[in-house]
């Protein structure tokens, strides 16, 4: 049931990142920062898509791991884009809250997935 609340969340967020890196580039002119965002934003939700078609507990784990990996990796280009005022602080609060809270129950499923092999 995690995974169904994690694929829908990470669709969504998914989405918003790509508007936000379009309204970037086409507004701030800034192309390298908003490709990197939207690459580890957008790969969330495939690796989690990865994850709930995984052959095994082990590669389940992987891939959801692969998943908390660019969770972490977008939180840290949203912080240096608002460090750099390339995002506000409405649209980074927003999508910073949004990716930090699936990156929490990505590190969640992982653990119990854990426990319960």
């Amino acid at each position: 049931m995690g995974d169904n609340v994690v694929r829908e969340k990470s669709f969504s967020f998914a989405v918003k990142v790509v508007k936000a890196c379009r309204k970037i580039s086409d507004e701030k002119k800034e192309f390298v920062l908003s490709k990197q965002l939207m690459r580890s934003g957008t790969s969330i939700g495939a690796n989690v898509r990865e994850a709930i078609n995984a052959q095994s507990k082990a590669d389940f784990i992987h891939k959801l791991a692969i998943a908390q990996k660019e969770s972490d990796e977008t939180i840290y280009w949203l912080e240096l884009m608002k460090a750099t005022d390339f995002i506000g602080k409405t649209e980074f609060d927003e999508l910073h809250t949004e990716a930090t809270e699936i990156l929490r129950i990505i590190r969640s499923i992982i653990l119990s997935t854990k426990r319960n092999s």
